[in-house]
């Protein structure tokens, strides 16, 4: 009976095993091999031992993209995390009508990036674009915003804040869960609103933002539809040309598949030394309820 069992349970993962090994397992492995070779798809990999990892370190655009892709994670995420965490605690009040509050604060998160690049687009548009004709009409400044390297680079950030709605319900989730208790306490001993904040509020809630950190950090550097679409080629000047979208040129424009794929090792390596670095310094600021 425990093997008709066993033997059910393998049946119904099957399908979960074939699509891992097919669609997950071989490519990793395809593309560790691949990275080692000259591969453009047309013709048969040519293996060439290191040279694609040393072409990267003297790539100038590779180099370019590496840096335009930390300047917009380490603006981004914090950013991005100070605002939904302030949303998470406004929309955990009791006020009538919340719930439909929460869904407005949560629905831009849904929008396809590629609708939601068309739609900045609009919005950002230098000539005639809502946001520069409501700026003329209270006759302040009117940036160019996708034309001015430097503007640009902001205007990726802005639009970042858009889609905060899923960290917002993570933490709002969160802060549901930390006891009221404590609260309590810190009233009778005259806290104040901030100093609840500060001394329970966030060290109770910090695992959470460490995880939304982290997954915020390795989203950020693998950002590639916005840009792709509002700025294509990295324009202006390359200042939003992101690793990613050199990634993915050398890949499908360029037809340099192996030169993409050690791109692509070089990032899973950045992306797990950070992530092993956060959760190494985290020991020190989060904090476990159970601990």
């Amino acid at each position: 009976m425990k093997r008709h069992a066993a033997m059910v349970g393998w049946l119904f993962a099957l399908p979960w095993v074939i699509g891992s090994l097919l669609f997950l397992a071989y490519p990793l492995l395809a593309s560790i091999f691949y990275s080692f070779t000259n591969y453009s798809v047309l013709r048969s990999p040519r293996f060439i031992g290191l040279d694609n990892y040393r072409e990267l370190v003297h790539d100038e655009v590779f180099l370019t993209t590496l840096k335009n892709t930390a300047l917009y994670t380490i603006s981004a995420v914090p950013l991005a995390t100070v605002i939904a965490i302030a949303l998470a605690m406004l929309l955990n009040t009791k006020v009538k009508g919340m719930t439909v509050y929460r869904t407005i604060f949560f629905l831009p998160s849904l929008v396809p990036m590629i609708a939601l690049g068309v739609l900045w687009l609009w919005v950002f548009n230098s000539q005639n674009g809502l946001l520069n004709e409501s700026l003329r009409w209270l006759g302040l400044p009117t940036p160019n915003w996708l034309d001015d390297p430097t503007v640009a680079r902001w205007t990726l950030v802005i639009i970042s804040m858009w889609g905060c709605g899923n960290a917002m319900i993570i933490y709002l989730a969160a802060l549901q869960d930390v006891p009221t208790a404590l609260y309590e306490a810190a009233d009778l001993d005259g806290a104040s609103s901030w100093l609840k904040t500060r001394h329970v509020t966030l060290p109770m809630i910090s695992p959470v933002i460490l995880f939304n950190a982290i997954m915020g950090f390795i989203g950020a550097m693998q950002t590639f539809a916005l840009p792709y679409v509002m700025f294509p080629g990295g324009r202006p000047a390359r200042s939003n040309y992101f690793f990613a979208m050199y990634l993915y040129d050398n890949a499908f424009l360029f037809q340099r598949m192996g030169y993409a794929s050690a791109m692509g090792w070089i990032m899973f390596v950045v992306t797990l030394i950070l992530t092993l670095m956060s959760l190494k310094v985290s020991s020190k600021f989060v904090h476990y309820e159970a601990s």
